[in-house]
């Protein structure tokens, strides 16, 4: 029974075979054998991770005696570039495709290197930030300086110059030093200034650090080339008060030149004393500190006090438009006695302008990119329009001569005037050096 089954579908599928043999037929359309590609992964894109602002890290005198010269060099700039920044939007960056706009992480370090040193250190390795801007002081770029590099953080450093770092710079290649060396810039120039007018003597009081050390040392070579002989050269710490017995040490000398290199605290009561006791040489220069539009305002807020000190300047609002604009726009924000004539003139188109045109350029905010964009690279800035360093070896850079539209300055009808330079194309004078200089008025 079980066979007799089994016989039925058989036959069944033998007919239905037969009728489909009788049947009208169509060519069909051949379809290829189709086989299945192997499977693989596609590679995975990993996107950058999402970043809202860029971030800038900072260890700076907010108090201290170097407070003054952070409160009216770098600082305000710092604050003026971020406003202008981010009320365009941001910085472009493209690896994260969008502007991005700047933020600061700043710290104080009370105006004490060891204090830097630990806040450096917080900045990069705990807050991770992604720029980090310069210390304030030449001791204290010297010993931030090797901290950023251990790290690979790229330093455009601002105010102080350094000029042992000029040799570190070698086995420095994240440095990029913004301001100046004494030897370098100003003192050839200031001493050959002297020179030409007749002065033959040079008295020298300086700070003891590494600032005091360079100039009073750099001093003690340039004075001698073109025939000026220093009488005395007395060093004194940042805490010293005893004025009134080394000015009257000075007067006694009768120097043609005095030279006070040191900081606003220990410039402006220098200065006073000298006032006071009626010490009068024909050049009497001080720096930093008579740089700054606060040292004319500092003896009763009469600028006519100070007429006829000199310092070390770069450029005034004279020197072009752009640097009008410059001038203009801190002054609007910060005042007059936050000027700084020195610094701020190099430190926007060497900091602020780099930074922004090589991350925009690079696309990128990895620091080993942006060194070497930074250091192959020559910038168009608003107020120079060739920035680029002097590379050395394959270590760090100097930003290069022509970048300092003048060296000294002097003060003159209430405004710094710059009145010396090398002898590059960009030197512009916007006065004669006056020598003798006026005696002091009465107060």
């Amino acid at each position: 029974m079980n066979k007799k089954l089994l016989l039925i579908p058989l036959a069944l599928l033998l007919a239905l075979s037969l009728v489909a043999i009788g049947c009208p037929t169509t060519t069909p359309t051949t379809t290829p054998p189709t086989t299945t590609p192997p499977t693989t992964t596609p590679p995975t894109t990993t996107p950058p991770p999402t970043k809202d602002s860029i971030v800038i890290g900072a260890a700076r005198p907010l108090s201290g005696p170097n407070a003054s010269i952070g409160d009216a060099a770098l600082g305000p700039l710092m604050q003026l570039w971020q406003q202008q920044v981010n009320a365009d939007g941001g910085i472009y960056v493209e690896e994260y495709g969008k502007k991005l706009p700047v933020e600061y992480i700043i710290y104080d370090d009370a105006t004490d290197v060891g204090t830097m040193v630990r806040l450096t250190e917080k900045l990069i390795v705990e807050d991770k930030v992604d720029i980090l801007f310069s210390a304030c002081g030449t001791a204290f770029i010297s010993a931030q300086a090797p901290i950023a590099n251990k790290y690979g953080m790229v330093l455009l450093t601002a105010e102080g110059g350094a000029t042992i770092m000029r040799d570190a710079l070698y086995g420095l290649p994240y440095v990029f030093v913004t301001l100046s060396f004494s030897d370098w810039y100003q003192l050839p120039v200031f001493a050959e200034m002297c020179a030409a007018k007749g002065a033959k003597t040079a008295y020298v009081v300086s700070i003891a650090d590494l600032h005091g050390v360079e100039y009073s040392g750099v001093a003690a070579i340039e004075f001698p080339k073109v025939g000026i002989d220093i009488i005395a050269s007395k060093s004194v710490p940042i805490t010293y008060t005893d004025f009134s017995l080394l000015v009257k040490e000075a007067k006694a000398a009768k120097p043609d030149v005095f030279c006070c290199f040191a900081y606003p605290p220990i410039v402006i009561p220098v200065t006073a004393e000298a006032m006071a006791i009626g010490f009068n040489p024909p050049a009497f220069i001080c720096g930093p500190g008579a740089n700054f539009g606060f040292y004319s305002v500092s003896f009763g807020g009469d600028p006519s006090m100070i007429e006829g000190v000199s310092c070390f300047a770069v450029a005034n609002p004279k020197t072009s438009p752009e640097h009008a604009r410059h001038f203009s726009e801190l002054e609007a924000l910060v005042g007059f006695p936050n000027l700084d004539f020195w610094g701020t003139p190099l430190y926007e188109p060497g900091i602020c302008d780099v930074w922004k045109q090589a991350i925009e350029e690079a696309g990128t905010l990895d620091q080993n990119v942006l060194r070497d964009y930074i250091a192959t690279h020559h910038f168009q800035t608003r107020l120079i329009d060739d920035v680029y360093f002097e590379m050395f070896g394959d270590g760090g850079g100097l930003m290069a001569k022509e970048t300092h539209a003048g060296e000294i300055g002097q003060w003159q009808n209430g405004m710094v005037e710059v009145v010396g330079g090398g002898d590059w194309p960009a030197t512009v004078l916007t006065s004669e050096w006056v020598y003798p200089k006026p005696a002091w008025p009465t107060p």
